[in-house]
């Protein structure tokens, strides 16, 4: 029985690391060392306007990346995401990074097969290559063949378990050690934030742990035809090894691959955000590792949506239900522009203590968000709001739960994803119509309870300038802008109706009545705004608009 790996547990680990001196003090020195290198050298030759001194400081960039190994290429492909803080000539060299790295021994490779699986190589495959096709900061992949079929087969580099136990702890005892001398406020939390990414590659490094999450990613998607989840081979996976149905596809990495390739990039960018959204507000549970080397554009799908491949499910996180329902309040009271609401927000998400005077935030908030809906929606993006609010974190007490720092590496990942393969790529274009959307068609009892918080106030009058601005974030501008009127008109309907409606219907009946007289401006407002909204011509245009989509 092969041993199991221990899980990620910050203080036996770095008792285990202080008791090997030997191993400890000499990888701290060369981590230092190493990056007060480049620190130098940046400094002195990063603002330098010839190309051949850029191309060889982003190859000496990517080289001490991955000299240093797993943990912090790992972080490096982070950073190989984001096109707005990374020099287009060094973010050409760090995509590599993402499955484009040295690979290991092939015989080594070999021998770690025969040890897990129980077979020779070419004993299992009818067909398997002398060199991986890829290789990326865990492991490396190879293209084999059984029964006419190909199969991805990924093996895990060797020695990986001690690689990450030993570097993570030295990223937790600098990170805590020097946090207090950089420019930076998120919290005492430093330690904690490391150590949820720490657990993250644990579980990145147990495959068997990765076919599970692969197995329940794709039964989350299973009625989403534009997701493709690659089927698991569980005869050729183990601890170590890992085999899935190969994809045959166009990695998301530039815009002119994928123009070459007859592919619509902004298709493939809405079928992202949206399977993204999908994942943090619907399932609660996601992919924290959506870098372009993890996905594939696939031939098929349409103009709107394209047909888009997840692959590599290690690193994957959850969200729990009362976080996710925070959330979407949040983004609502960004839309109402309702910013003490906001702060009850990031009070109940942990961002701000219990005993904060939400009071005093509520100018800084609408100073950072203000402006970030409306006319302004398509000049937003979270570039603009993350430069802004790390400005605020370091003068008010902000702190970044643990428990968020996936979701928000994911978030990012994606969105620097998205610019990569359209520079004028705006989130909230996308973002805002799919939590109207979801306002507006979901029945959950979490859900309406929230669409009564906009519709009406808390004395239970109608709201309907909010109600307008919900219509409008669905419809207004939107590329198809009947396509959601009859969903829409269906979900409103059956909810008017329904047990569950009773609370709706309640409200607007009492709406109605104001200091005992009855008062029918604001259901005038309301009826006449519904009537415009879902008049006949648009709802026939919108069942056009279905049908031909459909055909």
């Amino acid at each position: 029985m092969k041993r199991a790996y221990s899980k990620y547990s910050a203080k036996d680990d770095l008792i285990w690391l202080i008791l090997r001196p030997w191993i400890f003090i000499p990888r701290v020195l060369y981590i230092l060392l190493a990056f007060i290198f480049l620190f130098l050298r940046i400094l002195f030759q990063g603002n330098s306007k010839n190309k051949n001194v850029q191309k060889n400081l982003s190859k000496y960039l990517f080289d001490v990346i991955t000299d240093l190994g797993p943990c912090f290429i790992k972080l490096g492909q982070a950073l190989s995401t984001r096109p707005d803080l990374i020099r287009q000539d060094w973010l050409t060299e760090l995509t590599n990074l993402q499955d484009n790295l040295p690979a290991f021994d092939h015989k080594v490779a070999l021998k770690i097969i025969e040890e897990e699986l129980g077979e020779p190589a070419n004993e299992l495959f009818d067909e398997f290559p002398d060199s991986p096709i890829a290789s990326a900061s865990l492991g490396q992949v190879y293209k084999a063949k059984i029964s006419n079929t190909y199969l991805a087969v990924k093996v895990q580099r060797p020695n990986l378990y001690f690689l990450i136990r030993r570097d993570i702890v030295i990223l937790r005892f600098l990170g805590t050690f020097l946090s207090p001398f950089l420019p930076l406020n998120i919290g005492v939390g430093i330690g904690e934030i490391i150590d949820e990414f720490g657990k993250a590659l644990f579980d990145e490094i147990d495959y068997q742990k990765e076919a599970e999450n692969a197995l329940r990613f794709a039964n989350l998607f299973k009625q989403n035809p534009n997701i493709f989840i690659p089927k698991l081979e569980t005869k050729f996976s183990s601890k170590r090894i890992i085999s899935t149905s190969w994809i045959d596809g166009v990695k998301l990495r530039d815009r002119a691959l994928l123009e070459e390739n007859n592919l619509i990039p902004a298709s493939f960018i809405k079928t992202c955000v949206i399977s993204g959204l999908q994942q943090l507000f619907e399932f609660g549970y996601f992919h924290a590792d959506p870098h372009p080397g993890n996905m594939f554009a696939l031939k098929g799908g349409n103009a709107e949506f394209g047909n888009l491949a997840y692959v590599d499910f290690g690193m994957m996180d959850t969200i729990t239900n009362s976080d996710r329902l925070t959330l979407i309040k949040a983004i609502v009271h960004i839309i109402n522009e309702e910013y003490y609401l906001l702060a009850e927000d990031f009070q109940k998400l942990g961002f701000l203590t219990k005993e904060q005077d939400l009071q005093i935030l509520v100018e800084p908030l609408k100073d950072v968000l203000g402006g970030s809906f409306g006319a302004e929606v398509g000049t937003f993006n979270l570039k603009n709001v993350t430069d802004k609010f790390s400005k605020l974190m370091y003068s008010y007490p902000f702190r970044v739960p643990s428990r968020f720092a996936l979701i928000i590496r994911a978030v990012v990942s994606q969105e620097g994803l998205a610019l990569r393969l359209d520079p004028e790529f705006k989130i909230l274009k996308i973002a805002y119509p799919y939590i109207a959307k979801k306002l507006l068609t979901d029945n959950s009892e979490e859900i309406l309870d929230i669409l009564l918080e906009v519709v009406f106030d808390k004395k239970g009058q109608i709201q309907t300038e909010k109600v307008e601005s919900l219509l409008n974030i669905l419809f207004k501008d939107s590329e198809n802008i009947n396509s959601d009127l009859i969903p829409v008109a269906n979900a409103g309907l059956k909810l008017f109706v329904s047990k569950k409606g009773s609370e709706v219907r309640k409200n607007l009946l009492l709406s109605l009545i104001k200091d005992e007289k009855l008062e029918f401006t604001d259901a005038k407002k309301l009826l006449a705004l519904i009537r415009d909204t879902f008049s006949p011509l648009n709802i026939a245009k919108s069942a056009l608009q279905n049908i031909i989509s459909t055909v």
